[in-house]
């Protein structure tokens, strides 16, 4: 199976060892992974701070790169959501490149959405043990309908203790720009989730959207709490966390 991988831009500049665990992931369930290595944005910050000329010139840019493959693997609910679902939106007066991101969006997973429902993935190349909570991402949750399946591979680990923090699928209030444009509801709201994941108990919390990393790491850094992990499930789950 030939599958491309899109590694997204904060993967790529922030935590490329995310991107690694992916590939890991995929190549171990036996896909040919290929990574085009002109691929930048997807444009959904563009998108959410309404420049939507440049979203589109992104999104045109990403159904080249992403033409002809069998399927495209994102470890990202986030930019999976904008390519499956506003894509279309963006290109709605355009009936050729709307039929392309329809072609397009019939074709993109979320990585564990994709290890799970596609691949049927039953042993991982993880020895990863530990306590953990698991935060449910805004886009992965409600754009891309990811809730069960990660949970399904992290119970695949047998060193793996999950218990569920109150309210994992609220948001921890990066939304991308909104996080810059209300830093004050932004904070309040991180500060909720960072007390929930203390509450749970977990000497990590683990999850599928880098916004989300930086936004939980970076406040419960901020806050004093040195010693609580912060995951991205590819991690956990290639065993290099």
């Amino acid at each position: 199976m030939r599958v491309a991988l899109f590694v997204t831009c904060l993967v790529d500049a922030i935590r490329p060892e995310i991107g690694f665990s992916t590939l890991k992931l995929l190549e171990s369930a036996g896909c040919e992974v290929v990574v085009p290595e002109g691929q930048t944005c997807c444009g959904q910050p563009a998108y959410n701070s309404g420049d939507s000329a440049t979203a589109r010139a992104l999104a045109e840019k990403v159904l080249r790169e992403f033409d002809g493959f069998e399927y495209v693997v994102i470890p990202s609910g986030s930019c999976g959501g904008q390519i499956k679902h506003q894509y279309i939106e963006l290109f709605r007066d355009h009936p050729d490149l709307k039929s392309r991101a329809e072609n397009l969006a019939s074709r993109i997973f979320e990585l564990t959405d994709f290890l799970t429902n596609v691949l049927r993935v039953e042993t991982l190349p993880s020895t990863f043990a530990g306590h953990i909570t698991y935060h449910d991402s805004c886009s992965g949750l409600r754009e891309m309908g990811v809730k069960s399946q990660p949970r399904a591979l992290l119970a695949k680990l047998p060193g793996v203790r999950l218990t569920e923090m109150k309210d994992c699928e609220q948001c921890c209030g990066f939304g991308g720009t909104f996080s810059v444009k209300y830093g004050d509801i932004s904070g309040a709201i991180v500060d909720e989730k960072c007390r929930n994941v203390r509450a749970s108990g977990a000497d990590a919390v683990v999850l599928g959207d880098l916004g989300c990393i930086l936004n939980i790491e970076g406040r419960l850094r901020r806050t004093g709490d040195t010693t609580t992990r912060v995951l991205h499930v590819a991690q956990v789950l290639a065993g290099d966390a």
